[in-house]
């Protein structure tokens, strides 16, 4: 703080600066004592910006006069005086400071001593205190001084900021938005001023700029919240909206009535808003909408449908045109899913309607083996027709097993289900091979090749393993019993252990093969992976009892005469003979490693029992077992062979698989009096169906 006194005393003038101080004490000359006659002191006070000054006296004895003309303390701020003082007790015409503090409006003050040439009394003066007080700029009256959005004070001075999304304008106290940068090119739209209809940001230049398509003009309708800062006798001085398009300019506008509808020769215009620096105006909000050529609503072809449906159509307007359900949408003979047209500048459409035609899939395609069956009266083959295919007596449905067909939109003939076009095929049913087999057939060992479609359910399967170490590899046969299960020994797919456990090997470590007649030569083969291997739950690695199981594939099998299922024998009751019957031949084959067979009869149960009983106790024929093979040996299934189908025929001619390949005794496969001993089937179809449906 500056303080520069002013001293005149006895005719003489002296100026005496004081050292720059934020506060300090004023007294009047020989305080305590009488001040002198004919004196004239003067205080000038100042602070640094952003302070005010705060003066409070602690004493205070002048004489008193009337209106203080004698002797009197003033104190002044930017020509302007603040108080008026003499007297020690106030009266009507003197004022005493009392108490009261007194405050500078602005960062400078100043106080005057003044005494005349003569007291009555001894008046021992003043002593008046000041200091610096910080000016909270924030809740300043003055407008000049207040920030737009956000005011934030601090000791000497204060800073403004603004609202997200705005500038500080170069004043430092307003706040100013960027909104220059807008291209509006919908068909319609609503345009308006920032924070409508809240007021307005001060000193702003906005360009708003709309474009349509060529063709169109401009319908501009302006909200009837209109206000902008005029002025009552100078056209839009402050503030002021503008709308420009071409040649042609309208307003500028302002004030609180909202301009006329504003309609355009063209397809683009400028909507410009300039605010100054004040007020407090809400500003304004548009809307614009097009205007083109119109065309007339096109009449709806029969069959056909139209969107959107309207008495009138303007420029650029679209139509689309679909057909019922059942038609076919043509146009210039080229079918099609559906057409657009627009309404052209001229009024006229870009194209005529089209027409709708019913859907015809034609003549269904003929398949072998199968009658074809139409689901009219009339072999009706339009939309929504059906037909069936039958296979024929001795064939069996292979793909796909439902064979009812309908006339899609497409104009194909589609599964019901599954809605392929794929036709279905008719191949001999469950056991019928391809080719019948010879009348005297010799044995797997040292027996006869097999030809390619005579076992067509002979079944290589390779398992691998990988759970021991080290791993173990072996090979294995199986019956194809469907496109997705394959029937073989358990024991050819249990994961082998030290103990009697039962644990199967994991599927992905069993590959199948069909159609093959070389087990060493795959490539011509058909092989699959597995998803799913089910041992019988009961079965005894001890003694092979209940030795059978299922594997299903993760991809189904397409049929063909090399690949076609065995038949399953009727499921076994309870006073039932046994099956097969005792002296029955069946045909069992086996790789060796090329694909041999060999017929073989059924042994009698008690001579089976007694063949292996005469060798071991250890083993143990139980009724789910059966044996097949000759007295004096020399035919008979070997290693590879497990998990094969011993296959009969049955009345009707079909093969069925009775027994699998299990097990057989010590000796060389062929020995005499060692049959081969097979799991008896028939015990166990109710639980190969309970997977395989039937």
């Amino acid at each position: 703080m500056r303080v520069f006194l002013l001293l005149l005393l006895g005719g003489v003038r002296a100026q005496t600066p004081q050292a720059s101080q934020m506060f300090g004490t004023l007294e009047s000359p020989n305080f305590p004592d009488q001040y002198p006659g004919d004196s004239a002191l003067r205080w000038n006070l100042s602070v640094p910006d952003g302070f005010r000054i705060r003066l409070s006296f602690s004493h205070f004895d002048l004489e008193p006069s009337y209106l203080c003309e004698y002797d009197s303390v003033q104190v002044e701020a930017g020509g302007e005086v603040l108080a008026l003082f003499c007297g020690s007790e106030g009266s009507d015409t003197e004022a005493v400071p009392g108490l009261e503090l007194l405050f500078s409006p602005r960062n400078s003050l100043s106080l005057s001593f003044l005494s005349d040439f003569s007291n009555e009394e001894k008046f021992s003066g003043f002593r008046a205190h000041y200091s610096a007080q910080d000016v909270d700029e924030c809740i300043a009256v003055d407008e000049d001084l207040l920030c737009d959005h956000f005011c934030h004070n601090f000791i000497g001075g204060f800073y403004c900021s603004c609202r997200y999304g705005y500038q500080l304008h170069a004043d430092n106290r307003t706040c100013t938005v960027e909104c220059s940068d807008g291209v509006f090119r919908e068909r319609s739209g609503v345009l308006s001023s920032v924070d409508f209809p809240s007021p307005y940001p001060k000193s702003s230049d906005c360009s708003l700029r709309i474009q349509v398509p060529p063709g169109f003009r401009l319908r501009l309708h302006f909200h009837p919240n209109f206000d902008i800062e005029d002025h009552p006798e100078v056209s839009c001085p402050y503030d002021q909206l503008r709308v420009v398009s071409g040649s042609r300019t309208f307003g500028p506008f302002c004030g609180t009535r909202a301009p006329d509808d504003i309609e355009t020769d063209g397809h683009e215009a400028m909507v410009m808003f300039h605010s100054d620096d004040s007020g407090e105006n809400v500003g304004w909000r548009l809307t614009y909408t097009t205007i083109g050529s119109t065309c007339a609503a096109p009449e709806a072809p029969l069959h056909a449908l139209l969107t959107p449906v309207q008495s009138e159509y303007s420029f650029k307007d679209h139509i689309l045109f679909t057909c019922s359900t059942g038609f076919t949408l043509l146009q210039d003979g080229e079918a099609l899913d559906h057409l657009q047209i627009v309404c052209q500048s001229d009024g006229s459409w870009s194209s005529s309607p089209p027409r709708c035609q019913m859907v015809d899939c034609g003549t269904p395609h003929a398949v072998a083996m199968a009658d074809l069956v139409f689901g009219s009266h009339d072999n009706g083959t339009v939309f929504g027709s059906t037909v069936s295919y039958l296979c024929r007596e001795d064939a069996v449905r292979l793909d796909p097993s439902n064979s009812s067909y309908s006339c899609a939109l497409t104009g194909d003939w589609v599964h019901s289900e599954s809605g392929s076009s794929r036709l279905p095929s008719c191949l001999p049913g469950c056991g019928r091979p391809g080719r019948p087999l010879p009348t005297q057939v010799k044995r797997v060992v040292g027996g006869r090749g097999a030809t390619p479609g005579l076992f067509p359910w002979q079944v290589l399967l390779q398992v691998e393993d990988r759970s021991r170490v080290p791993e173990d590899r072996w090979f294995g046969s199986g019956a194809l019993l469907s496109p997705s299960w394959i029937l073989t020994a358990a024991h050819l797919l249990r994961s082998q252990r030290r103990d009697n456990s039962v644990a199967p090997v994991a599927p992905q470590h069993i590959k199948v093969f069909l159609g093959l007649l070389d087990a060493v030569d795959q490539r011509l083969a058909t092989n699959r992976s597995v998803q799913e291997v089910l041992l019988h739950p009961h079965f005894q690695p001890n003694n092979y009892n209940n030795d059978i199981a299922l594997l299903r594939l993760t991809e189904p099998l397409e049929f063909s005469e090399l690949i076609l299922p065995v038949c399953l024998p009727p499921p076994h009751r309870q006073d039932d003979p046994p099956s097969p019957l005792p002296n029955s031949l069946g045909v069992v084959a086996g790789p060796s490693p090329l694909l041999q067979f060999v017929k073989l009869p059924v042994v009698p149960q008690l001579e089976c029992l007694e063949s292996y009983a005469s060798r071991s106790v250890r083993y143990n024929i139980t009724d789910n077992m059966f044996c097949a093979g000759f007295f004096q040996g020399g035919q008979d299934t070997c290693l590879g062979d497990s998990g094969g189908a011993f296959v009969m025929q049955d009345g009707g001619g079909a093969w069925a698989v009775l027994g699998l390949v299990s097990w057989g005794g010590p000796e060389d496969c062929g020995s005499q009096r060692v049959y081969g001993v097979y799991t008896r089937v028939s015990k166990y179809v109710e639980w190969i169906q309970q997977y395989t449906g039937g």
